[in-house]
């Protein structure tokens, strides 16, 4: 009997399942009416009555003027086919005497030597940046760079070679310059840093680790930076292009190419960029570019003073409600300051009218006077103001040691 009926199950099913789909889809087939779209693209929730769009304001809006922004390039190409080729790669080195043995050093072992102990010289090399500035061949670079060395080569990107002069060097601002003698040499453009901003695209050039000519990219993070005790001068461009070793001495330069700052140092944990890097201003560079090449030296104001900051116990115990001016910590014999009758303990309040707020600052401005000129200044001793007149002398020229072996 199930054989006999099974042949007639599956039609029956087939059309029942037919007729299903038939009725879901033309429902007016049995009369009834499909539902009719909703109109809204969604459904207010139960309970919320309805507010007619004439019972409320619209809220008032500050609408923004529009956006008036120079379009900045796709590509930097340009600006790196301008200053690139007057980026240098430095290679200094310098001949050091180390004694054949550690023993040696004992006085004990040196008795039996006397002046006839063994020595062997060693060569060290290290490696740095520079940029050409003028077509008769002068490079900046920094101090360090070139500290103590013996010999200094001078690679260009063109492919080019030579030995380097060393014209005259700032320590206190961490800046050197060379002169090669090449023809047809690449220069680079300075430009006023005065007139750069926070914010303003900046380009890293120069030989980190040794790998070659390498740009980077980044922008103005911060402009003046000073108090990182890494110059006796600071006014600093911080950037958060990448700076690493074999940087320094290169060029930071803008946007179109031209020369922003010589690129110094970076503050790092690892020994590696880590998005703040420091460069010395060009207009700073050029100025010291100039004394260097016209005086062989750079001529600084000078006080002969040690001033330290005023907090604000130190200024409750001299007897001052705000701690405003420094305190005269030492004063060099047969400075300015002594001939001038500044002593110790003395609170510096003002120097030519100006308020002196800080030990850095106010030699950075001193410095920029020229020696020989007499400044007013405002001290507080013992808690009495007095006026003072004070001649300006010559910052002397620090005597740096020169460096051993690394």
């Amino acid at each position: 009997m199930r054989r006999t009926l099974l042949p007639y199950l599956w039609p029956v099913l087939i059309g029942v399942l037919g007729a299903i789909v038939l009725l879901n889809a033309f429902p007016q087939l049995i009369g009834r009416q499909a539902p009719a779209p909703s109109s809204a693209p969604y459904e207010i929730a139960p309970g919320a009555p309805e507010e007619p769009a004439e019972s409320r304001d619209a809220p008032e809006v500050r609408q923004a003027e529009p956006l008036t922004r120079q379009q900045g390039p796709v590509s930097y190409a340009q600006a790196v086919a301008r200053a690139a080729p007057a980026v240098v790669n430095i290679y200094s080195s310098r001949v050091v005497e180390r004694e054949e043995h550690p023993l040696m050093s004992d006085p004990f072992f040196r008795q039996f030597f006397g002046d006839e102990t063994p020595r062997r010289q060693r060569m060290l090399s290290s490696l740095g940046s520079g940029v050409i500035v003028s077509e008769d061949g002068y490079v900046l670079t920094n101090h360090h760079v070139i500290r103590g060395a013996d010999q200094i080569q001078v690679a260009l990107r063109d492919g080019r070679e030579t030995l380097a002069e060393v014209i005259g060097t700032d320590p206190e601002s961490d800046l050197a310059v060379l002169r090669i003698e090449l023809a047809s040499l690449p220069v680079i453009e300075l430009t006023d840093t005065t007139q750069i901003a926070i914010g303003d695209v900046s380009l890293a050039i120069g030989n980190p680790f040794g790998v070659g000519q390498t740009v980077t990219m980044g922008i103005i993070s911060a402009t003046g930076r000073s108090h990182l005790g890494l110059n006796a001068y600071e006014d600093f461009i911080q950037t958060d292009a990448a700076i690493n070793p074999g940087n320094s001495g290169g060029a930071l330069v803008n946007a179109e190419g031209a020369l922003i700052g010589i690129n110094t140092a970076i503050f790092s944990r690892s020994g590696g960029s880590q998005g703040i890097g420091f460069a010395i201003p060009a207009n700073l560079a050029r100025s010291i570019l100039e004394e260097l090449v016209v005086k062989g030296r750079v001529i600084r104001g000078w006080m002969g003073i040690e001033a330290q900051e005023l907090n604000q116990e130190l200024a409750a115990s001299f007897g001052l409600k705000n701690p405003i001016g420094v305190v005269i910590a030492g004063v060099v014999p047969e400075g300015p300051g002594d001939r001038a009758g500044l002593q110790p303990g003395d609170v510096l309040l003002e120097v030519d009218g100006e308020p002196v707020l800080d030990p850095r600052q106010t030699m950075s401005d001193i410095a920029a006077v020229e020696p020989g000129t007499r400044l007013p200044l405002t001290v507080v001793r013992g808690g009495e103001r007095r006026e003072v007149t004070i001649e300006l002398g010559e910052r002397p020229t620090p005597a740096l040691p020169r460096p051993g072996p690394r």
